[in-house]
């Protein structure tokens, strides 16, 4: 009989601790889940305020500007005194032509001075010689014998 009074006694014990145990485990993913749900309402807060801030700029009136387009035709109201300022595409175009030609007439002369030179010195102008050139002399060379 005393074997069954402290197995009676021992059963809701042993309940009472299990079920105390659970709830510890309980609480503690209860927590985790609070500290989760937080964590994430403050992430979502400082989005908000974030896009407040955008919200605020965005909303800001824009002063209206006119499109950046290119005139069809010269205005025709430019002031003569003030026409001579503008550049004219087709005149830049005739200087540089003009000056292409300069240069291609100074290497002209400068080639023509170098070549007067050599000439002067009796050195025969240099000539592009070819290996086949080399080999075929167009006189017999004197060989001992």
């Amino acid at each position: 009989m005393n074997k069954l009074f402290v197995l009676s006694l021992l059963i809701p014990v042993a309940l009472g601790c299990s079920c105390q145990k659970r709830d510890t485990v309980t609480e503690q993913q209860l927590a985790q889940r609070k500290a989760d749900l937080d964590a994430r309402a403050k992430a979502l807060d400082d989005r908000e305020k974030a896009l407040g801030n955008r919200q605020k700029f965005t909303a800001k009136p824009r002063v209206p500007t006119a499109p950046r387009t290119a005139p069809a035709e010269p205005q025709r109201s430019i002031p003569p005194e003030l026409k001579g300022l503008i550049a004219d595409p087709s005149q830049a175009r005739d200087e540089n032509d003009q000056r292409i030609q300069e240069r291609l007439a100074a290497r002209q002369r400068r080639m023509e001075e170098i070549q007067r030179m050599r000439d002067a010195r009796g050195r025969p102008p240099p000539q592009a010689t070819t290996p086949a050139a080399e080999a075929v002399s167009p006189s017999p060379s004197p060989t001992p014998e």
